[in-house]
């Protein structure tokens, strides 16, 4: 059985943003600008990067 991924890139710094909002890049296993991570595309991971989607770039990987 094959998961949909979604790949997701840090573009914007998160200083000056919500606390919580930085929580959910750290569990999303962002820490750094430019960094890119690669999650399974779930109803979890799509609520954290709806809350960060400006500071994010994703693309769809199947």
């Amino acid at each position: 059985m094959s998961t949909e991924k979604i790949i997701i890139k840090l573009i914007k710094s998160p200083i000056g943003t919500s606390p919580k909002q930085k929580k959910v890049l750290e569990s999303l296993g962002i820490r750094k600008i430019n960094k890119v991570i690669t999650h399974n595309k779930t109803p979890e991971i799509l609520g954290m990067i709806k809350k960060v989607k400006h500071l994010i770039k994703i693309e769809n990987n199947t």
